[in-house]
């Protein structure tokens, strides 16, 4: 039976905090909060535990895991040459995103169970910035292996309805801790290459990268399904995916609001006319131009002038999809710069690629 304990990240309770860590250091598996997503932990050096994710989650063995911390030490524990975090870029980019949604990826040492790792020779680490995971790992003593909490494919957690939904019944604990501020998973990028590469948007931009290494950051190709092991997660399978079909739908570049509205409202019209169900995910701007009478059929998911309440909503926004029985998803793209990459990355992979420009 799952024990879900309720814990303020202004206001935590050490006991509780204790009583998931040791479920942790004896092989259980606990769901805790990130500023990111809720995470799925198990200690990282623990096989059986890191076994136990993959099957609570029904997550494909050959998808790695991301390994988070709460200090340098369990840092130095987890990479294969410590040397490499005196490196100027790696100190440049802790010292301002950790704790925070960056995971860097580094050549892995021996204390990291091939589990973790889908069997490469480089792990992923992460500090997240959320205090009670901080408080959590930092008890337990140990680094924890967390993908995010949901069971495979579906939408990530960002609440703690979520979770409960998914995952009660299949891990030890859940912490129940509110909603995640950033709302995307974090950002991977790749140190072992020249020159850094982000495997995977989120919540650290490439700008703010690129400013603070003073060099450029590139990113990587369009992952497909013949990628062999990727080396983050989110590279391969598809995921976030709400049950019904979905379509997003990118914006040309001189198509104006009242173009882009009429082309989702004859949609609309079109999946009525079908008699399946449709939910409209649209930006505040977009939802104007929309008369009452559609207003049961639309589900506002942020504003174009803050990119971040997309980034904050998107998961939850898609699992009302599914709350709702939506058969027909229509979805607004918003602009790839700053955290719209990792919002469109999201959608994109949500809707198993079908994205289309309206002209």
């Amino acid at each position: 039976m799952t024990k879900i304990l309720e814990i303020d990240e202004n206001n935590i309770d050490f006991e509780k905090i204790q009583l998931a860590a040791d479920v942790l250091k004896n092989g259980g598996l606990v769901v805790f909060p990130t500023e990111t997503v809720y995470g799925l932990g198990a200690a990282a050096a623990n096989q059986q535990a890191v076994k136990g994710i993959f099957q609570a989650k029904g997550r494909p063995s050959d998808n790695p895991l991301i390994v988070h911390v709460s200090n340098r030490k369990m840092i130095e524990e987890l990479v294969k040459n410590p040397d490499v975090l005196n490196d100027d870029r790696v100190v440049k980019i802790t010292d301002v995103f950790w704790p925070g949604p960056l995971t860097i990826i580094f050549e892995k040492s021996e204390a990291v169970c091939k589990e973790v790792c889908a069997g490469l020779d480089t792990v992923g680490i992460r500090m997240p910035e959320n205090k009670v995971a901080l408080a959590l790992i930092e008890e337990a003593g140990i680094g924890i292996a967390a993908p995010s909490a949901n069971t495979s494919g579906r939408p990530s957690p960002t609440r703690p309805e979520h979770v409960i939904e998914d995952m009660n019944g299949r891990v030890d604990i859940i912490i129940s801790s509110g909603g995640c501020s950033v709302g995307v998973e974090s950002t991977v990028l790749d140190m072992t290459s020249i020159p850094p590469t982000i495997l995977r948007p989120g919540g650290v931009t490439r700008e703010r990268l690129e400013q603070v290494l003073g060099e450029r950051v590139q990113v990587s190709g369009e992952e497909t399904k013949d990628l062999n092991i990727p080396k983050a997660p989110g590279m391969k399978y598809r995921h976030y995916a709400p049950k019904g079909q979905m379509t997003v739908f990118d914006r040309g570049e001189n198509l104006s609001d009242e173009k882009f509205a009429a082309r989702m409202h004859s949609l609309l019209i079109q999946a009525l006319q079908m008699n399946k169900k449709p939910i409209l995910l649209i930006s505040s701007q977009l939802s104007m131009h929309f008369s009452n009478e559609y207003e049961k059929y639309i589900k506002i998911i942020g504003n174009l002038e803050c990119k971040e309440t997309f980034a904050e909503e998107i998961f939850a926004a898609l699992r009302y999809c599914d709350e709702c029985g939506a058969e027909v998803i229509l979805t607004e793209g918003i602009s790839r710069d700053g955290i719209g990459d990792a919002v469109m990355n999201r959608l994109i992979k949500a809707s198993g690629r079908d994205c289309v420009i309206v002209e």
